[in-house]
């Protein structure tokens, strides 16, 4: 069931039909490119709801959708149109959608252009005409799956032989369990107190263009990326406000936290974001550069992508060997106090924090009651090397346990053996378990552990970069 309502200026409510879009089962190869693992029978389809929305105005969806799919399409021409608006009130709404996105905007006005010889990493997508608010005081859930390439059957060229295709055009392909084709805001109520929770087969969030987080709390479980916004080199996620939280759970045995094909850009906010376990992945990934000028991030991984800069100060630590998700790690300053809590959802390499609270200074951290050392880097060789390693494996010839005392190879993370060498003394099992022992967060003394690695953790305005973190003896506990 489905209820809902329409704002007073749209002359046409909402419809509804059975005739999703999906990846159809029983197809030849010049259907598409899904697998039969991506298919569904016509009877899974015709199952689902689709509740059309055709003109502009402010929809405020209530109610539950359990076997359906929310479709804005405003019509062909709608994407040059500025009027061609739609506003999605999320107001206390259940929907599920087993076979396609729960939600997608197919047409509706572009702000923004394509052009990627006057791209860049600031962009304004106040006009756009996808629009998402998440009601003060609600929890909305949305859970969604996929559609697989499907082609064009007009574009399709085989080969002289017939049996392959070897070149064809899109007519469809949606990834995200929340999904636009179309730049898209998405925002909070005036508190900020509204929640979306987004499930995903494959990715959570998905813009084909531009993606801005202004507001409310939107927590995404997905099997791919939690975010993307896949326009090469033009597409830009940023991140104003709110609160974001990623958990990538790796069923598609991949996942960045957030994946731009352009930039991301945090402003403001709290962004926490887990790359899926077991792959060469990073918190957050960007092919044209990384900035952070505010808010709070605290984004792990198995792989670094190059952070550019920004006005705010950040910290990346690279640990010696695979950690375990669900343990804390706690950073202090020189006075003992605490300047910031981190709990990585899942098992990681690679750990990049942001905050307001990050000034140059003499720190400590701790993983639970275990004070850990490092070695500080200029960020040259740190994980990931330089630009965008895209997630690749490291070589198979290539041990990523091997690497001199205290330091890090730069593919490590990337690839985690199953049976990694025997650790040397001093240093975390290859599970994350530390030695025996230990006591809590505190202000112990500096210097050089038994490895031969700082215990002081000495940040920098800009980027600082510290390498083979491990466990050390621990010290007394500080009152905080």
């Amino acid at each position: 069931m489905w209820t809902g309502r329409w704002s007073p200026q749209t002359s046409q409510p909402p419809s509804t039909a059975h005739d999703i879009v999906c990846y159809e089962s029983g197809r030849d190869f010049t259907y598409g490119e899904g697998t039969e693992a991506d298919a569904h029978t016509a009877e899974e389809a015709e199952a689902h709801t689709v509740v059309h929305i055709t003109q502009p105005g402010t929809y405020a969806l209530s109610g539950t959708l359990s076997a359906g799919q929310i479709a804005v399409d405003l019509g062909e021409d709608a994407e040059d149109d500025p009027a061609a608006v739609v506003t999605l009130i999320l107001n206390g709404v259940d929907i599920t959608c087993t076979v396609a996105p729960a939600v997608i905007f197919y047409n509706v006005y572009e702000c923004g252009s394509t052009d990627e010889d006057t791209a860049s990493e600031t962009v304004d997508t106040s006009a756009a005409g996808a629009n998402v608010l998440i009601a003060d005081g609600t929890i909305n859930n949305v859970t969604g799956s996929y559609v697989a390439r499907i082609y064009d059957p007009d574009s399709v060229v085989l080969s002289e032989d017939g049996m392959t295709v070897e070149d064809s055009g899109k007519l469809h392909k949606y990834d995200g369990a929340f999904y636009s084709k179309m730049s898209m805001n998405v925002d909070g109520g005036e508190a900020g107190t509204g929640v979306l929770n987004i499930t995903a087969d494959n990715e959570g969030l998905d813009t084909e263009l531009h993606l801005t987080i202004n507001g409310g709390t939107i927590n995404i479980t997905s099997g791919n990326d939690g975010i993307n916004t896949n326009e090469d080199n033009v597409s830009v996620t940023t991140v104003n406000g709110g609160s974001v939280n990623i958990q990538v759970t790796g069923e598609t045995g991949e996942g960045d936290g957030i994946d731009s094909n352009g930039w991301l850009v945090i402003n403001g906010g709290a962004v926490t974001a887990a790359a899926c376990s077991d792959s060469g992945d990073a918190g957050i990934d960007a092919t044209m550069g990384i900035t952070i000028n505010g808010g709070t991030v605290a984004a792990s991984g198995n792989m670094y992508d190059q952070i550019d800069g920004g006005a705010q100060n950040y910290v990346v630590f690279s640990f010696a060997s695979r950690q375990n998700g669900g343990q804390t790690y706690t950073l202090q300053n020189a006075d003992g106090e605490t300047v910031g809590t981190w709990t990585p959802a899942n098992d990681f390499t690679c750990l990049v924090v942001s905050s307001p609270d990050l000034t140059a200074g003499d720190y400590t951290l701790w993983q639970g009651d275990t004070q850990l050392a490092g070695t500080m880097s200029d960020g040259v060789g740190s994980p990931g090397g330089g630009r965008h390693m895209g997630g690749e494996a490291p070589p198979a010839d290539l041990d990523p346990w091997q690497a001199p005392e205290g330091e890090v190879p730069e593919n490590a993370g990337s690839e985690v053996p199953d049976d990694p060498p025997e650790r040397p003394d001093g240093e975390m099992e290859p599970d994350g378990r530390s030695p025996a022992g230990g006591r809590g967060p505190g202000g112990g003394e500096g210097g050089q552990s038994a490895a031969g690695l700082s215990k002081t953790f000495t940040l920098s305005d800009g980027g600082s970069f510290f390498n083979g973190l491990s466990p050390t003896e621990t010290t007394e506990a500080s009152e905080t």
